[in-house]
């Protein structure tokens, strides 16, 4: 049952524009913020196109430990996912793939140092999906 649960919200997850990203920040307090997701692989893996020098590159780099979540205009949509993030610096294939023209603005390219991939890897989840709710690892 869950199986179909997990593709509804990778569907959701997909097509949403903006989610929330609670990082550690250096005082141990939680911070929550909006960010447009650059890729994401189900709800298994999601990417971020960031800049080294941000708070979300330092929190993730400083914990690795996130949560995101999704949620649509509908009541009965919540999707909360929990794991691991890790800041990406060295791997330019994956730095090209990340990249959205919109980033023109702020970097030279994919290549730029300042540029970096902030990839979330989900261990467990909580969804309240079409008035269904699931909880799991992956």
């Amino acid at each position: 049952m869950n199986e179909k649960i997990i593709a509804r919200a990778a569907e959701i997850v997909a097509s949403t524009r903006n989610c929330v990203v609670a990082l550690i920040d250096a005082d141990g307090y939680p911070t929550a913020a909006t960010i447009t997701p650059s890729k994401t692989e189900g709800i298994q893996t999601l990417a971020f196109g960031n800049n080294i020098s941000s708070n979300w590159a330092k929190r993730a780099g400083d914990c690795g430990r996130a949560s995101i979540c999704f949620s649509t205009d509908r009541p009965e949509c919540n999707i909360t996912l929990v794991g691991t993030i890790e800041v990406i610096t060295t791997d330019p294939a994956l730095k090209k793939e990340m990249w959205s023209e919109w980033m023109n603005e702020y970097y030279s390219g994919p290549e730029d140092p300042s540029f970096c991939v902030l990839q979330f890897k989900t261990q467990r989840y909580s969804l309240y999906v079409d008035g269904t709710q699931a909880r799991g690892t992956l």
